[in-house]
């Protein structure tokens, strides 16, 4: 796993926006707490020599909420996992992710909820095909956070075949800029690269 102080957080060394502090639960010294930010911008690197080759690999980011989180309710990350330079590699799509456990499930029932109403409601007053704009994301995460044995919470960022003689650094990032709202109470310890389950 990298450690949180192993990352490029953006403003990560502005106390303003973020706060280092030791957790008894964390295996690392320190953990990064977001104090408060709208732009929340987050990357890891590894070389590839230090993977194993021909192996599917996941990149998770491992991290928690205080009482006071507030921000990631109805406001998607992105998130993305390749080697860097490399815009075209298909394993490094970016897709969006719900960081607010509760979130993702919401989101599925509001988006039926606007699928239902859409299907009755269609035609407008005078007989013409009435046009529902959704507020929402029409594309719904299928996964959320879960729940780890140790108590944090972990988020898949993506995978990553590591083919024999490729090389370079394997970029995994996490980013929420486009919402504009601020955003609190995020705590991370890293991002953790394993083998993926076949």
């Amino acid at each position: 796993m990298l450690a949180a102080r192993d990352l490029s957080i953006i403003w990560g060394d502005t106390p303003r926006y973020w706060r280092w502090i030791s957790a008894p639960e964390s295996r690392f010294d320190e953990v990064a707490e977001l104090m408060s930010v709208c732009w929340l911008e987050v990357h890891g690197r590894i070389d590839t020599s230090l993977l194993s080759t021909n192996t599917r690999y996941a990149a998770y980011l491992v991290y928690k909420s205080t009482p006071h989180t507030y921000g990631f309710e109805y406001q998607p990350a992105e998130v993305s996992v390749g080697l860097c330079g490399d815009e075209n590699q298909t394993d490094g799509k970016i897709k969006t992710v719900f960081l607010d456990p509760e979130a993702c499930e919401r989101q599925r029932y509001e988006n039926e909820y606007e699928r239902t109403l859409l299907g009755r409601r269609r035609m407008g007053m005078f007989g013409h095909l009435r046009r529902l704009g959704s507020r929402f994301s029409t594309t719904v995460p299928q996964d959320g956070p879960k729940r780890r044995k140790d108590g944090w919470l972990e988020i898949e960022l993506g995978e990553f075949y590591n083919e024999k003689g490729q090389e370079g650094e394997l970029d995994m990032s996490m980013m929420e800029v486009k919402g504009g709202n601020w955003k609190a109470g995020l705590i991370i310890q890293g991002i953790e690269i394993r083998p993926k389950d076949s």
